[in-house]
């Protein structure tokens, strides 16, 4: 069973996948499965294991943890739907980042096995990976996100969004943002430093992928379709008084909001 088909490849989310998309999209067309069309893409970087690979999902051992697949043969399982489509472009998009996530999984999993929890790093790493999100933008603007201050985030520094640029990581939030919801949010991550923003650039993101830093969970929550420009509903009047989605601050004490 192929994906649902086309993907609007114009959404804002998706302007770095596009052109791969498509092609990849063409391809899907003509019947062929997700893992052969993602294979069919220049593969840009390699693993430890070797060359880059998307295979079909039930060629992975059951008994073996999915991201100590991929580290041992250089292997990604690939299902035919949406969730593993937009895993694959990520792959072929950010591979030093994929990478890297994928190193430090198979550390933790060498360290500690697997268990009923995940643990802190791991959850972190997953959270990023499924529905991460990378943000580089004016300090007004990541001060009022780091705040939960919607109004002077999206409405009083509106303007400033012409000076940023956010990325949507997470292959599972790219999926759901397939059918867009106004509730739909992003785990922003914030890089370790005095500065918060990452830059939209692959090694920017793996570097900023430190172990330590990931495992104090420094994510910020983002509704991502609030964001000027990203859809258009947001310009109507009291879009973002629905404090169902843009919810008030937690008390202070914590760095990094959930």
């Amino acid at each position: 069973m192929n994906p649902a088909w086309p993907v609007d490849t114009a959404r804002p989310w998706l302007a770095p996948f596009a052109l791969r998309a498509a092609a990849a999209g063409a391809t899907l067309a003509q019947g062929l499965g997700v893992a052969e069309a993602l294979s069919n893409q220049p593969v840009p970087i390699g693993l430890p294991a070797g060359p880059l690979r998307f295979v079909p999902a039930h060629t992975a051992p059951a008994d073996e943890a999915y991201e100590a697949f991929i580290f041992r043969t250089a292997q990604v399982p690939t299902r035919d739907n949406l969730h593993d489509f937009f895993n694959g472009l990520v792959w072929l998009h950010f591979p030093a980042t994929k990478r890297r996530l994928n190193e430090l999984q198979a550390a933790e999993i060498v360290r500690a096995g697997i268990g009923a929890e995940r643990g802190p790093l791991r959850d972190a790493l997953t959270l990023f990976d499924e529905n991460g999100a990378v943000l580089d933008a004016p300090p007004a603007l990541w001060e009022a996100l780091l705040a939960r201050d919607w109004q002077r985030l999206f409405v009083a520094e509106r303007a400033l969004w012409r000076q940023a640029r956010l990325l949507v990581f997470g292959h599972a939030l790219l999926e759901k943002l397939s059918s867009p919801r106004k509730p739909m949010t992003a785990h922003v991550l914030c890089a370790p430093g005095a500065s918060r923003s990452v830059a939209i650039d692959d090694a920017a993101i793996a570097a900023a992928l430190d172990a330590a830093h990931l495992a104090s969970k420094p994510f910020a929550p983002l509704p991502v379709l609030g964001v000027p420009g990203w859809w258009a509903p947001n310009e109507a009047p009291g879009f973002y008084d629905d404090t169902e989605v843009f919810r008030p601050p937690r008390p202070a004490g914590r760095l990094y909001p959930e």
